[in-house]
């Protein structure tokens, strides 16, 4: 009996779309289709159907695997694609060039090495078990993916989704390419009881027993590997896919038995000459081994030719978990010494000495392979191998070496935003050096720690007081190295003191920063420094000379591929754009400071950027693409707090926008309780302004009242207007509900004090909105049409939409009041148009909330005429009042009696109490 089914069984669905996809590729538009589902769920048996009908259709096919090493190599999946393919990606990673400009080049260059390989002709690229895969390889996947829709290539690839943990770097690659349609997902579900009896007569030839087949599905749940295997063992029965292997593996001989053995210690997909070199058989005893292996379908040949793949990664492991511990570590031993022979990569070999317990070897090469990840920009790579190179690191280590180790680990972790490790680690690095005595070597790790430790959480005080100890630790110290310790301490304090919008104190800490940084000696803390100060300026109101400032920092940083500090600068210039209402500089630094973190691996940056793209996004009126960037920067940034709190205020404005009220009052109240725990204005006043909003939607304006208040109380402490703006027109709005004219021009006195102190250009137009708020509930329309039509004009050209929708309903009451009811429905419909949602009620009171004429079919002139006859005006006098004749007035009267279908004149009046509500 087969082991496995010559036709495919229950994926004639996702058969048929893949056909469709090679046609699409065929013409000239391809794409990238991932093929998802738990392990042994036959997305290799898909696959293989794939390539068989593009093979039909004159496909050219390139195929690679990814094995579980593979996170720690860089491209380690690309070098797969084929022998010649595979030499010039080689030689292309060892170029000897500088890292950042290495890296981009790197992707473009391995895209185009692709690409160019698939220009002949239509072609299919599969890449099979995506999850073990490393950042590099995903980076090129995913630009090959973005340039498909004019290639005729169509690209697969297949991951397990039971194995998309936390940090696999599938996770976030996925998601971001599946939310910007640059990729489709088809998931593979088990089969049923009934497809499984039909898989089972494939597999045997002939229709098997109820019992039989029933007992299979019970066992196997539907999972196709496991039903292959449950039956081939059929007569026993295992309970486990691991038992029922082993029971097929006990058939084998014993050449074929240790060859599998020895295989196992290499990974799903094995080189010949390595297991020749791990084993000393003789050539005819490896082929006759592996010829036995594969007709009992343990393996398949690979299609290089050179090697061959295990038939499903859970048939090598649970050979791998089958074999004894000594004989487990024997095999690695002679493993990494085989692979140092042949000159495989250094992160290989680290793992095999491991595994072979040889912890000098496996410390050097580890050491070596994170050097060059970090080199590369490939951070979590980095990660895993300094990770590594701690664990195997001699105990007759000095202490230094130990911190210096555990620093390079904590850099690497805080790049990829594992945040709590990054944190663990340094404080570890930390201890070790004021255990050795070197206390400026402990306080230079501060500034980084305290970092981490920010996104952790940690409010002002507590930052600040770890920096100032860091300053105790250097004392009176003289010399170089005790002058840039100092200095960057002091550079820390001035960036925790502006994050908390403390600008005097910020720009103090800084200067005596600078003052410290003769010439240019410490390049990447002169660019720190001047992001630093660059946004204090921004913050002050001092706009152009700030977005200089952070430009040139910027600037200089990328040309001296200092990623840390071009990543913040974009965070600092694009966040602060964001935050300061300059939206067209926002959205462009925020898609240029995420490609570039992406691209250099500094992902806590990228999340932080993500979340306030979002925020643009959504303050400009594209809430689709603002809901998803949120989705992007939760899930992605689980453990930046700070991303986390951007990313749940903006997803409560967007609730609160649709009318979904509990759910926005769930996301506003988490981000206001995260960012009380940091006790820093801008964790925690957009939240409030949000809850301020809320309580006015769901009328409570004395609440609203409350939360405007604590925001106005924070920024004034610090003379702040940026998070203050929002603030005025909702308390204006919150005070005339609730108390009236006089408490709302005392609010319109108060903020209008900071924000006129700031001058920030993007904050100015709320004061006249909510003047013209104001006028308008004292009537007195002409003020109030005046100051509105400003606010309006304001908010259009800042593309601010939440005000901007607003204004035209506060104009729409003007101009109701004013009796001019055409102009009011005219702002109501476009406001209305604009709007995703039902409009707000607290923003429609007094105004007609539809254009009568949806409703009746009058005219807007009609409308007036209705509304002059239900206040109790003859023809003349209608006539008198709209310019017109008496005649025409008495025509208007008779079409409008017609469409209302009424016929007397009092009639009018009972109509329109019905739709339109009282001013």
């Amino acid at each position: 009996m087969a082991l496995s089914s010559a036709v495919l069984i229950g994926r004639d669905d996702l058969l048929a779309l893949a056909t469709r996809r090679l046609a699409s590729a065929a013409a000239g538009r391809g794409e990238l289709l991932l093929l998802a589902g738990e392990a042994g769920i036959g997305k290799t048996r898909l696959l293989s159907e794939i390539t068989r009908l593009a093979t039909e259709a004159g496909f050219a096919v390139i195929g690679a695997a990814a094995a579980p090493g593979d996170t720690e190599v860089a491209a380690g999946l690309l070098t797969d694609l084929g022998a010649e393919l595979r030499e010039r990606i080689v030689r292309r990673l060892r170029a000897d060039d500088e890292p950042d400009r290495q890296r981009r080049l790197l992707v473009a260059d391995l895209t185009d090495l692709i690409e160019r390989a698939a220009g002949a002709g239509p072609t299919l690229i599969t890449c099979e078990d995506l999850h073990w895969t490393d950042e590099l390889t995903l980076d090129v996947l995913g630009r090959l993916a973005r340039r498909a829709r004019e290639l005729p290539v169509l690209l697969v690839g297949t991951y397990r989704s039971d194995e998309l943990y936390p940090r696999v770097p599938l996770r976030a690659w996925r998601t971001r390419l599946l939310t910007q349609r640059h990729a489709e997902e088809l998931r593979l579900p088990r089969l049923g009881r009934a497809e499984t009896a039909e898989l089972a007569a494939a597999i045997a030839g002939t229709a098997l027993p109820t019992a039989l087949t029933g007992r299979v599905f019970d066992r196997s749940d539907g999972v196709p590997l496991h039903v292959e295997e449950f039956l081939a063992a059929a007569d026993s029965l295992p309970d486990t896919l691991a038992d029922a292997v082993l029971a097929r593996a006990a058939q084998l001989g014993t050449e074929a038995r240790e060859l599998a053995a020895a295989a196992s210690v290499l990974g799903r997909s094995f080189d010949l000459d390595l297991l020749l070199a791990i084993t000393g058989r003789r050539p005819a005893e490896i082929d006759a081994g592996m010829r036995e292996l594969g007709d009992r379908f343990f393996v398949q040949p690979r299609g290089d030719g050179a090697g061959y793949d295990f038939r499903h990664a859970l048939i090598r492991d649970a050979l791998y978990a089958d074999l004894t511990p000594l004989h487990r570590r024997r095999l690695h031993a002679r493993a990494a010494e085989a692979a140092r022979q042949a000159g495989l990569p250094a992160a290989f070999l680290s793992d095999q000495y491991e595994r072979a317990r040889s912890p000098a070897e496996a410390h050097r090469y580890a050491l070596t392979a994170a050097t060059e990840a970090a080199a590369l920009s490939a951070h979590r790579e980095a990660a895993d191998l300094f990770g590594r190179a701690v664990r195997t690191l001699g105990p007759d280590a000095t202490g230094d070496e130990r911190a210096a180790l555990c620093t390079a680990l904590a850099g690497e972790l805080a790049a990829i935003d594992d945040n709590a490790a990054a944190d663990a680690r340094y404080a570890e690095a930390y201890r070790l050096h004021l255990e050795a005595g070197d206390r400026l070597a402990a306080a230079a790790l501060l500034p980084d720690r305290v970092a981490v430790r920010h996104l952790l959480g940690d409010r002002l005080d507590q930052r600040t007081a770890a920096l100032r100890t860091g300053l105790d630790l250097v004392g009176d110290a003289a010399g170089e190295r005790a002058r840039s310790v100092r200095a960057r301490l002091h550079a820390a304090l001035a960036a925790a003191y502006m994050l908390d919008r403390r600008l005097h104190e910020a720009l103090a800490d800084g200067e005596l920063a600078r003052s410290m940084l003769a010439g240019d000696r410490d390049p990447a803390m002169r660019c720190d420094l001047d992001t630093t100060v660059g946004s204090v300026l921004l913050f002050a109101g001092r706009l152009d000379e700030g977005r200089e400032l952070l430009e040139d920092a910027v600037a200089r940083a990328a040309a001296r591929h200092l990623e840390s500090q071009a990543a913040r600068g974009y965070r600092m210039l694009s966040s602060s754009a964001s935050v300061l209402v300059e939206y067209d500089l926002a959205e462009r630094t925020l898609r240029e400071g995420i490609e570039y973190a992406d691209r250099v691996e500094r992902f806590n940056d990228r999340h932080y950027m993500a979340a306030h793209l979002a925020h643009v996004l959504w303050a400009t009126g594209d809430w689709t693409g603002a809901e998803a960037q949120v989705r992007l920067a939760l899930a992605d940034g689980r453990d930046g707090i700070t991303t986390r709190i951007t990313a749940l205020h903006t997803l409560g404005y967007l609730r609160l926008g649709r009318g979904a009220t509990p759910e926005a009052r769930d996301a506003l109240t988490e981000a206001a309780e995260l960012g009380a725990g940091m006790r820093e204005l801008q964790r925690v006043s957009p939240a409030w302004w949000g809850l301020a909003e809320l309580a006015l939607f769901t009328g409570y304006p004395a609440a609203a009242v409350q939360r405007c208040e604590q925001g106005y109380a924070a920024s004034a402490q610090v003379r702040d207007a940026a998070y203050l703006f929002p603030y005025v027109v909702t308390g204006t709005r919150a005070h005339l509900a609730s108390s009236g004219p006089t408490a709302a021009r005392d609010w319109l006195v108060r903020t209008g004090e900071v924000l006129s102190e700031r001058r920030i250009p993007g904050t100015l137009g709320a004061l006249d909105h909510a003047r013209g708020l104001i006028h308008l509930h004292e009537g007195q329309t002409g003020k109030a049409r005046d100051e509105l039509r400003r606010a309006a004009a304001f908010w259009t050209g800042r593309r601010r939409f939440w005000e901007g929708v607003a204004v035209r309903l506060d104009r729409a009451r003007c101009a109701y009041r004013s009796r001019r009811p055409g102009e009011a429905a005219d702002l109501v419909a476009a406001a209305r148009q604009a709007w995703p949602a039902e409009l707000p009620p607290v923003w429609t009171a007094g105004t007609p909330v539809a254009a009568p004429a949806e409703r009746s079919g009058l005219s807007a002139r009609e409308m007036e005429v209705a509304r002059l006859v239900a206040a109790g005006n003859t023809d003349r006098e209608i006539a008198g009042t709209l310019s017109i004749s008496p005649r025409t007035a008495a025509a208007h009267v008779e079409h409008i009696r017609v469409k209302l279908g009424i016929s007397r004149r009092t009639q009018i009046a009972g109509w329109l109490a019905k739709v339109e509500p009282s001013s």
